[in-house]
């Protein structure tokens, strides 16, 4: 298998910065140097790469478009996004941990949380001294968070927190959570330290798909939360849908990555294997497959590269990234199905990266919106009616 160069069929690094190509190639040297030796070997037994955290804070992974004062990269958006394209060609579980870090714990305690809080927690969270989970999801509301049932009331001197999240991202070995419940029917964030009494983050064991990242329930039984630990700058439901926002952006660039390095697997198996007495490359079916596969991708990182340029104009619309979390993770999936074919058999081994990149978009498919969701969120925009209650 040679070296990975990426795939750049419109010469679309001309139109990224010096830095932004610098980051990429970054990112990209780290995952083919450190993720892909030994991802499959996590993939197997079920655990996350926990070695990767202080690696991945040094190059400035966590929290990589916000202030330099909280020790963060203040890179921008297109840049960021190739972060995310890079580490999910590794693996999504990899990717998911930095998203989450990044999107779902930094950037509400940066926009929502007090300078206290800020000062407090960026910085740990930056350098990987910390970790974080967010905790929206709920175990009868995945696309209804509105219909959450954890709530928080005022005691005086605290708060009394109840109610269980689940599907948490990095929830076990979480040193904060940025827990989302209703105070008085209003949805308000709080920040749940580890330890605290009455709260616990059982992993869920028995994944087919995400095998390299760390899944769990949150439970909240009678938890006191200090008074200083609410977010002050909350705004109801909004606000954890902004957070959202932030990672399906990631999640699009992810994307690209996991289709990247399928698409590259089997355009090397191609060229390699040898039936009929030539190689199948040369065979109608599997360039038709490739062919697909190239311009698909293709129309995904100009999708991506404008939506980055949009963002950091500050003229991103949410329903504009539903629609590149959509397409682009669809299109990832596609692309895998077609590798598998192309291997045929070997497809489903662990030698390559296929199967193990097909079941993880599973997920990512379903995570942080469903396809249906996000579906419906761009209908919503193009025709002024919402289709959904």
């Amino acid at each position: 298998m040679t070296k990975f160069s990426g795939l750049d069929y419109y010469e679309i690094d001309g139109l990224l910065t010096e830095e932004e190509v610098l980051v990429r190639n970054t990112v990209r040297e780290f995952t083919e140097e450190q993720i892909l030796p030994i991802i499959e070997k996590n993939y197997r037994i079920g655990t996350f790469p926990m070695d990767l955290i202080p690696k991945m804070a040094d190059l400035g992974m966590f929290g990589s478009t916000l202030p330099a004062k909280y020790g963060c990269a203040e890179m921008n958006n297109v840049a960021y996004g190739l972060v995310m394209q890079e580490l999910e060609r590794g693996d999504s579980g990899i990717r998911s941990f930095a998203s989450v870090q990044s999107a779902l714990v930094m950037y509400p305690i940066y926009t929502f949380g007090s300078e206290k809080q800020k000062d407090y927690w960026l910085p740990k969270l930056a350098s990987g001294e910390s970790v974080g989970c967010f905790g929206l999801t709920e175990p009868d509301y995945g696309s209804n968070p509105g219909g959450m049932i954890t709530t928080a009331q005022d005691k005086g001197d605290h708060y009394l927190l109840n109610g269980a999240k689940m599907w948490i991202t990095n929830g076990t070995i979480a040193d904060v959570a940025v827990v989302w419940a209703k105070l008085n029917g209003i949805v308000h964030g709080f920040l749940v330290e580890k330890g605290t009494q009455g709260f616990s983050a059982p992993e869920m064991i028995g994944k087919h798909s995400l095998r390299a990242s760390v899944t769990s329930e949150l439970i909240f039984q009678d938890v006191q939360i200090p008074k200083e630990n609410i977010f002050p700058k909350t705004d109801g439901l909004k606000s954890p849908l902004m957070c959202l926002n932030q990672a399906r952006y990631g999640i699009a660039w992810g994307a690209i990555g996991s289709a990247m390095a399928t698409y590259n697997t089997a355009l090397e198996y191609s060229k390699t294997r040898i039936q009929f007495g030539k190689p199948i490359a040369s065979f109608q079916m599997t360039q038709e497959k490739l062919v697909f596969m190239v311009a698909e991708i293709t129309k995904a990182q100009l999708l991506c590269l404008q939506l980055g340029r949009l963002k950091d104009k500050l003229t991103l619309r949410f329903p504009q990234v539903s629609l590149a979390k959509r397409n682009n993770v669809q299109m990832a999936l596609e692309i895998a199905r077609m590798a598998r074919e192309i291997l045929g058999a070997n497809g489903i081994l662990d030698e390559y990266p296929v199967m193990r990149h097909m079941a993880n978009l599973e997920s990512v498919k379903t995570y942080e919106g469903t396809h249906e969701m996000h579906t419906l969120i761009v209908g919503q925009d193009i025709t002024g009616i919402q289709a959904f209650v």
